[in-house]
């Protein structure tokens, strides 16, 4: 969206650039109202799933991994756009997504996770911060860089489901005998 001009988004949208100066003022405006329309109500529906999860630390996990599959399965131009405007330097939606989009999120699940380690539920060795943007990793990327591993891997027939049920175990279970790490 950053490196885009507004001519070539018209294009691309079969308008005139005229039409989207007039509709939304321009680039800026088109992309305000992208995030207000398309991303806000994604990541309410996200929050939504974490606040019905209550404080167990699993079941946040669960739902976050559940909630970001749920996502991408309506929107599956998301992790492209993710990998595009938000962890490529200078991505158009970085800065909105750290101060505007959620910037929430990740602190809460932060809060619950502390907080499960302080009581026991949680493994005391977990950095909490850490473990958010774990899930993040385990979500987002396997599902941005599909097309790159199901080709190395000849498994174009892992689908996103098997890919969450993947996620969930290993979130779950772990990788069993690697103590001491």
């Amino acid at each position: 969206m950053t490196a885009a001009s507004v001519r070539r988004i018209a294009a691309a949208a079969g308008v005139t650039p005229a039409l989207i100066n007039y509709y939304f003022g321009g680039k800026e405006g088109l992309r305000e109202a992208v995030i207000e329309e398309r991303l806000m109500p994604m990541f309410a529906d996200l929050r939504g799933r974490l606040a019905s999860a209550g404080d167990d630390p699993h079941a946040a996990a669960r739902a976050f991994v559940q909630g970001v599959h749920a996502m991408v399965a309506r929107h599956p131009w998301l992790p492209a756009l993710w990998v595009r405007e938000v962890l490529t330097e200078g991505g158009g939606l970085r800065e909105m997504l750290v101060k505007v989009i959620s910037p929430d999120m990740p602190r809460m699940l932060a809060g619950r996770f502390a907080a499960a380690r302080e009581s026991g539920s949680l493994n005391k060795s977990l950095d909490p911060r850490l473990l958010v943007v774990s899930l993040v990793g385990l979500t987002m990327f396997p599902l941005a860089a599909a097309p790159i591993w199901q080709r190395v891997f000849d498994a174009g027939e892992v689908d996103a489901a098997q890919l969450e049920h993947h996620t969930l175990a290993l979130l779950e279970q772990g990788m069993g005998g690697m103590n001491g790490c």
